[in-house]
């Protein structure tokens, strides 16, 4: 399979990386200092591209290898209010994409783990529930694309908390996501529902960003090739 890599930074060299031990090439690399070279003449000699750039660009190239007809695989954060729009305008033009907040396989295990929690303390108001995050200092949005999405798993299943904030609350109807920065964690989790007689916790803790990378290039395998819109559910056949 041929690869395009939109965004060529640490992640993107890790992605090339895993990329290459599955037998699969790398045909561009797009960064800060070539984006001349992000042409349909480039980009549509891949199958697939993977794009991980930052909120500021991550629209754009999400809708121009749309509008070559190039799958894409995203996953940039912090432009959650674009998704549905993006998702719409991929539905019309009949193209292939797919954005996770997180591509490794036990986050999204996680994600599945945490759902089923949220439903269980649904009908149990004397547990409290709060997340936190940390992550290294170059993690430039806060709170993470992962925590977002935990949280927004939560108001799904929890009808009395209605919204989250990143910092410390004291009401009722909110979820408080605190975030730290501290070098060199690649990314921790915590979800903890606390009552007076006790806690229960979840946790995940990432050891590096290889575990990201493999789930980016697992998910450009699974949409090479097609057409809709997909999530890392059915690249990893997960579904409760």
């Amino acid at each position: 399979m041929k690869i395009a890599l939109l965004g060529y930074g640490k992640m993107g060299r890790i992605i090339e990386g895993v990329a290459i031990e599955r037998g699969h090439e790398i045909v561009l690399k797009i960064n800060i200092d070539n984006l001349d070279d992000f042409t349909k003449e480039a980009i549509t000699t891949a199958d697939v591209a993977i794009e991980f750039t930052g909120p500021e660009s991550a629209f754009g190239n999400v809708k121009t290898c749309i509008d070559f007809g190039v799958p894409i695989v995203s996953g940039s954060t912090g432009w959650n209010a674009q998704l549905d729009e993006i998702k719409e305008y991929c539905r019309q033009k009949k193209g292939a994409f797919l954005h996770s907040s997180n591509f490794s396989v036990g986050v999204n295990i996680f994600f599945q783990v945490n759902k089923l929690l949220a439903k269980l303390m649904a009908l149990q108001p004397g547990y409290e529930v709060s997340l936190k995050e940390i992550h290294h200092t170059q993690k430039l949005d806060a709170p993470s694309g992962t925590a977002v999405t935990l949280a927004g798993q939560v108001l799904e299943n929890i009808g009395r908390k209605k919204s989250w904030v990143n910092h410390p609350t004291q009401n009722s109807e909110e979820i408080s996501i605190i975030s730290e920065r501290v070098d060199p964690a690649p990314g921790t989790h915590f979800v903890k529902y606390s009552s007076a007689i006790d806690d229960i916790e979840i946790i995940h803790t990432a050891h590096n960003r290889e575990g990201f990378a493999l789930g980016a290039v697992l998910a450009a395998e699974a949409i090479a090739g097609k057409k809709g819109i997909f999530s890392m559910d059915d690249v990893l056949k997960l579904s409760l």
